[in-house]
């Protein structure tokens, strides 16, 4: 006697053949595939003879339970309940199959259209429409063979959405997944035109992707009755007669002429709406039945875990190259917190107090000149690598190299309270880091070399200047043109410092003040002070 899974309190219904050995999973694989995840990919072995069926648990993690009571092998008959995971079924004995119906007359152009003729169903993202492909009503390129069995038939769809499976893990990117999602729709779908749409954060719809079955773009706009529809109420619409249907009232449908259509929500992770997809044809009414429905569903579900997956990966793909970038510029720690930042890398920024560093090497020119250009850049990558790890150390920001001169900044994009203080021990770090380097310089009779620093602390604007292809996060103003100017005044081994930078330092080391200087860009003299070494 054969037998019939029912779901409870859920959509699946799966035939059991006397003599079959079928598999329970999540898997679209098995014979009998629940896509939850309660479920585990290979759940359970079903053996079915002709007085019950012995249920097999296959060390599912959610396990298999019997009217209730967990269970490895039990023996089930007409009556009882089963429970993989939290998917619950009724076991029901299956009478002998009823003789086909008489076929029917297709009605004459009089005859007034079906109230059916629009589908609403309901989805979430557990993918219940996966049972729903057992129904052999419509289409799916005229319901796959029409001399193959109903579970012959089932396989197949389970089968073609298998590789569909398969090939949308295959892309590369959201781009090129979408256009694959596309290609599967036209080879499964009597449809003239594929059309995806993302939702944003606002919840409107925008067209990622629309193409008609030769490849080319489909500039016509989705209606937005359909689409809406789709998204507000997560419901699957077929409709076969859209310009008569009087839900659908956009003035897209009479003036594109759509004859039937078909529109599911794509449901990713925590049942959030990604959009929809979108398939219609211009030149019949009633070109999609319900397996065509029931597929759709079951292809969405599958194309978007996909393209949320995709999504992720891009969006990893992206902070991993911003991560990047900032690291050459700031210190692991700040650069990350800037790539967990949404506005990291947009255009503009603000004014805030930062405080400055200048480093410039004292008669690099001539140096240059009696150096070879490969000794020369041995020399200077020696060099700035033991300053950049002098400013890093003491949480500064990397601004850029200009020639033999190093900028760095401590307040932005990110500031805290003792700044200054960390600007002015990178500054002495410095010092004492290039004298080591010209000890071993000296030991191998490589030339030394001597430098300046200058120190300001001041409001300056802070963000990415520059153009949309080319971004440089950098901080301008006279604070620094300031810093720069006492670089440049800075004799070998002096370190030179603001009035502005003495006044914020909390621990300041022993200071001599020098006579007011002149600044290029400054009316009056500036009050100047040495660090005292």
């Amino acid at each position: 006697m054969p037998f019939k899974l029912i779901g409870i309190e859920n959509e699946y219904s799966f035939e059991l053949r006397p003599g079959a050995t079928m598999v329970v999973g999540r898997a679209v694989s098995s014979d009998c595939a629940i896509v939850d995840a309660t479920v585990s990919r290979k759940h359970a072995d079903l053996v079915v003879s002709d007085n019950g069926v012995q249920v097999i648990d296959a060390g599912s993690s959610n396990g298999t339970f019997v009217n209730g009571v967990k269970v490895d092998n039990y023996y089930v008959v007409a009556g009882d309940s089963v429970t993989f995971g939290k998917v619950a079924f009724k076991v029901e004995a299956l009478d002998p199959p009823a003789p086909p119906p008489a076929p029917v007359a297709p009605p004459s152009a009089s005859t007034a259209p079906r109230a059916n003729a629009t589908i609403v169903r309901p989805i979430s993202a557990s993918g219940d429409a996966l049972a729903a492909l057992g129904r052999n009503s419509g289409s799916i390129k005229a319901v796959m063979a029409t001399d193959l069995t109903p579970v012959e038939k089932d396989r197949q769809k389970l089968q073609l959405l298998l590789e569909v499976s398969k090939g949308l893990g295959r892309a590369t990117d959201v781009d090129a997944l979408l256009r694959k999602v596309a290609d599967y729709a036209f080879q499964c779908l009597e449809a003239d035109r594929c059309a995806i749409l993302f939702t944003d954060d606002r919840g409107q719809l925008s067209t990622k992707i629309s193409r008609d079955r030769r490849g080319a773009d489909a500039p016509q706009a989705v209606p937005q009755s359909i689409a809406r529809m789709a998204v507000d109420e997560k419901v699957a619409v077929l409709s076969d007669n859209a310009g008569e249907d009087q839900r659908f009232t956009g003035q897209s449908i009479l003036m594109q002429r759509v004859r039937s259509a078909m529109c599911v929500p794509l449901i990713g992770s925590e049942n959030k709406v990604l959009g929809v997809l979108y398939v219609d044809n211009f030149v019949s009414t009633h070109q999609f039945g319900e397996s065509d429905l029931d597929f759709l569903i079951a292809f969405a579900s599958i194309a978007s875990v996909a393209i949320e997956n995709g999504q992720f990966s891009d969006r990893i793909r992206r902070e991993a190259l911003v991560r990047s970038n900032f690291e050459r510029f700031f210190t692991p720690h700040l650069a990350a917190r800037i790539a967990n930042s949404a506005d990291a890398v947009k255009l503009g920024g603000d004014k805030r107090p930062v405080a400055v560093l200048f480093s410039d090497i004292r008669g690099f020119t001539p140096l240059s000149e009696t150096m070879n250009p490969d000794d020369l850049a041995r020399l200077l990558t020696e060099y700035f690598t033991e300053m950049v790890d002098c400013v890093f150390r003491h949480s500064g920001t990397l601004d850029k190299f200009i020639g033999d001169a190093v900028m760095a900044q401590w307040g932005a994009p990110l500031g805290e309270s003792d700044d200054v203080d960390r600007a002015m021990e990178a500054a002495l770090d410095m010092i004492v880091a290039l004298d080591q380097l010209n000890e071993r310089w000296i030991a191998q009779q490589r030339p030394t070399l001597q430098i300046g620093i200058g120190l300001n602390f001041g409001e300056a604007f802070a963000g990415n200047i520059g153009s949309e292809r080319r971004l440089e996060y950098t901080v301008i103003g006279d604070t620094v043109n300031t810093a720069s100017r006492l670089c440049s005044a800075a004799g070998p081994g002096e370190i030179l410092v603001s009035e502005e930078f003495r006044a914020a330092l909390k621990t300041p080391p022993r200071l001599i003040a020098m006579p007011p200087m002149e600044l290029k860009g400054k009316s009056q003299p500036v009050p100047v002070f040495k660090v005292a070494r």
